[in-house]
């Protein structure tokens, strides 16, 4: 059976989003049991923590991995798992979830049509410090064995030491960026023993992931290539905490070498007071990366040589970049977005939470019922997550409701798929309008813009005037 588009408008092809996958609930139940067991910690492992450790075994029976998860498992049942099975859970776990990503990938590019980028072997960087990375795999198999319920400052502390060893060496600041977060993040919540409800598959993700950076060349990535043509922006999918903001532009890149059309984001990342909030978030942003700009003012970009990753992520420099033609989104999304190939995912990105595949919608009826708002295409309800849509523009839950056609990011969560709105087009005072999340990035006129950058600029010079009088103290 060909393809089936999810492009210009959207057919018959919506369907298949609905469709069951073959093992895609028995990989995610054997995540979940061994999520389960991490829970009350591998020291002292009670009968059905082994269960769940059994079925992990069981789920990649089979594969390369089905020694030594067995044996692993058998070890942690047993309350006497060494580093070196702790390593082997933590792959078995990722590979079931990678294998649930290609699955669900494999029928987002059945959905859409769209070809998929060829994938890349890593090229084996400089020598890490071993030592370090020892340490840190000790600290995750204190945690193993202590669970989440029976984590403590001190459990927790022992992070602190080994994060700060590794943070001046680059190659080293990614494990490191992770442990420190992840540690931060336990300590907010210690007492174990006393959480109401506990976050096993966030902490387990983390935790494997982090299991996994303390090998030895698992960092290592593709030397990256260079990008030279035009950048047509699709729509700006921002994330905002309490201390920190990122704005990430998902765009086709048509090559200058008249080579096949690709998919590619450009993102920026920024800390923040936690009372900069809203449309203040772009006054942070946009001073580090110009395409923010063309993004606010509808227009494309050409690039030259701009440095890329194998996963279509632009490691983005303004020098490489310059203000090119207006280019309508919805125009490249109609045109440009179902020839697009959609970037290869590297292996230890592979996850469900990493999936966000730019679609085109239109011709759809938007239904509201009990807060939930779908998109009913060809027949068959798509679930709208209005709840990612930013408050830093002038895109909003409401307008989403009415509208008649939209770009967003298909996701997949709690098992179903999502659209997330990124722009959407509908009609206001009897005219057409398109409305775009990251309209205010390059700055706004529009009054509710205005008001919260203001603020923000308030919020800013305030805290700018603090520190300089504790600093002259």
């Amino acid at each position: 059976m060909p393809p089936r588009e999810l492009g210009s408008s959207v057919g018959e092809g919506a369907d298949l989003l609905s469709d069951s996958i073959t093992g895609l609930d028995e990989a995610l139940a054997a995540v979940d049991a061994f999520d389960q067991a991490l829970v009350a910690g591998l020291l002292r492992p009670q009968p059905s923590q082994a269960a769940g450790l059994t079925e992990l075994a069981h789920a990649v029976a089979g594969t390369p991995l089905a020694a030594r998860v067995s044996e692993a498992a058998e070890k942690a049942a047993a309350g006497a798992a060494g580093e070196d099975h702790f390593v082997a859970l933590a792959a078995a776990r990722t590979a079931l979830l990678g294998s649930v990503h290609d699955a669900l990938m494999t029928r987002v590019t059945e959905v859409t049509g769209r070809p998929r980028g060829e994938e890349t072997v890593p090229v084996t960087g400089g020598q890490q410090a071993a030592n370090l990375l020892a340490a840190a795999r000790a600290w995750l198999c204190d945690l193993a064995r202590a669970g989440w319920q029976g984590i403590d400052h001190e459990v927790v502390s022992g992070a602190a030491q080994v994060v700060s060893a590794m943070l001046p060496d680059p190659s080293l600041r990614r494990l490191a960026t992770l442990l420190d977060g992840f540690a931060a993040e336990l300590a907010a919540s210690c007492p174990g023993s006393a959480l109401e409800r506990i976050p096993a598959r966030r902490w387990s993700d983390l935790w494997a992931r982090g299991m996994l950076l303390t090998l030895p060349g698992a960092a290592d990535t593709p030397t990256p290539g260079s990008a030279t043509g035009r950048l047509l922006p699709l729509g700006v999918d921002l994330q905002e905490h309490a201390t920190a903001a990122q704005a990430q532009v998902h765009a086709v890149f048509e090559p200058a070498d008249g080579s096949a059309p690709g998919l590619v984001r450009a993102t920026v990342s920024v800390p923040k007071p936690d009372t900069v909030v809203g449309a203040g978030l772009w006054q942070l942003l946009r001073p580090h990366m110009s395409l923010l700009a063309a993004v606010g003012e509808g227009r494309s970009m050409e690039l030259t040589d701009m440095p890329v990753t194998a996963e279509g992520d632009l490691i983005w420099s303004d020098e490489h970049a310059r203000p090119s033609e207006p280019a309508d989104a919805f125009t490249t999304a109609r045109v440009a977005l179902s020839t697009a190939a959609d970037p290869a995912t590297a292996p230890l990105d592979r996850h469900p939470t990493r999936i966000a595949a730019p679609v085109f919608l239109e011709g759809y009826a938007a239904q509201k019922d009990d807060e939930t708002l779908t998109f009913t295409v060809a027949g068959q309800a798509l679930a709208v997550d209005t709840d990612r849509v930013p408050t830093a523009g002038p895109l909003t839950p409401e307008a989403v409701a009415t509208s008649n056609a939209c770009i967003g990011l298909l996701r997949w969560d709690a098992g179903t798929y999502r659209v997330q709105p990124l722009a959407v087009e509908t009609t206001v005072r009897k005219k057409p309008v398109a409305l775009h999340a990251g309209a205010w990035a390059g700055g706004t006129t529009d009054k509710v813009g205005v008001r919260a950058e203001k603020a923000a600029t308030d919020a800013v010079a305030v805290l700018r005037e603090r520190a300089g009088r504790l600093l002259r103290k």
